[in-house]
């Protein structure tokens, strides 16, 4: 009993170790700081991210908010707009390219000009 409360706790602390910098990709805003100073420094937001609140940085994508019908298209993903519901995978769909490079909240990519099934990230 006790060694499997050990091996618990030992995966349960590995999955909580901070992630490494993440690089968007080319174009984008480059690897996201990992302090408030260079977050700032760089335009960014500081602050609890997702669902456990751990702080992070958030960079804004120069291309926010333009129509697009496949993630090629932008330096983030191509994203549906949401109205009422999220179209169905497989639908037809435009999109806007991604705001940030939060990966949290629930959306729709769009690729090939087609909606993906839907995602929530916390």
């Amino acid at each position: 009993m006790m060694r499997t409360l050990l091996i618990a706790t030992g995966l349960l602390l590995a999955a909580c170790q901070p992630l490494p910098p993440v690089d968007p990709g080319p174009g984008g805003p480059g690897p996201i700081p990992t302090s408030a100073d260079a977050c700032r420094d760089r335009g960014g937001h500081w602050g609890p991210q997702g669902l456990l609140g751990r702080d992070g940085c958030v960079l804004p994508y120069a291309d926010a908010g333009k129509r697009c019908t496949d993630g090629d298209q932008c330096l983030g993903d191509c994203r549906a707009v949401e109205s009422t519901s999220f179209p169905r995978p497989g639908q037809s769909a435009t999109g806007q390219c991604q705001a940030n490079t939060s990966p949290f909240g629930c959306f729709t990519q769009v690729e090939n000009g087609k909606a993906e099934a839907a995602l929530c990230v916390d």
